[in-house]
């Protein structure tokens, strides 16, 4: 088993035995997609596999939650994603700040020598590797876009 998989496990019944059964279903939406990975590929995924998919369901939640906002009559649905998203990164490593990623981004920039946002194709191949499962890729995006333009 992975590390994320038994920290999974060790909510899941922690969650049980506490009677939360919200933050239980919770937890089952991620053992179940993480599940079927497993039936898909055939084999148990990698621990950084696994990391992916719980970043995948984060996304997932997020974009749900900006098409629900501002939506009239769809409160309790979008309160239900926030709390899923809420649950899904108490597992994902500490992502990084906008100031962080802003400071990698201008190293990454002044290493690759760029200046012009035709640029930024170079410095995001040097900056994704660095920024890989701790920062939301469009944010990134949009931090190197500004930077350069």
């Amino acid at each position: 088993m992975t590390q994320y998989k038994d920290a999974l496990n060790d909510a899941l019944k922690e969650a049980m035995k506490n009677k939360d059964t919200r933050r239980r279903d919770a937890i089952r939406l991620l053992t179940s997609a993480i599940k079927q990975v497993e039936i898909d590929t055939r084999r148990e995924p990698s621990n950084d596999e696994v990391l992916e998919i719980l970043q995948k369901e984060a996304k997932k939640r997020r974009e749900s939650i900006s098409e629900l906002s501002g939506v009239s009559g769809r409160e309790e649905q979008l309160e239900q994603e926030q709390y899923e998203l809420s649950v899904i990164e108490t597992f994902l490593p500490r992502q990084l700040t906008r100031e962080e990623i802003v400071a990698l981004a201008k190293e990454t920039i002044a290493t690759v020598n760029a200046t012009t946002a035709k640029d930024m194709g170079k410095v995001m191949g040097a900056l994704q590797p660095k920024v890989k499962g701790i920062a939301d890729g469009k944010l990134v995006s949009e931090i190197v876009k500004e930077l350069l333009g």
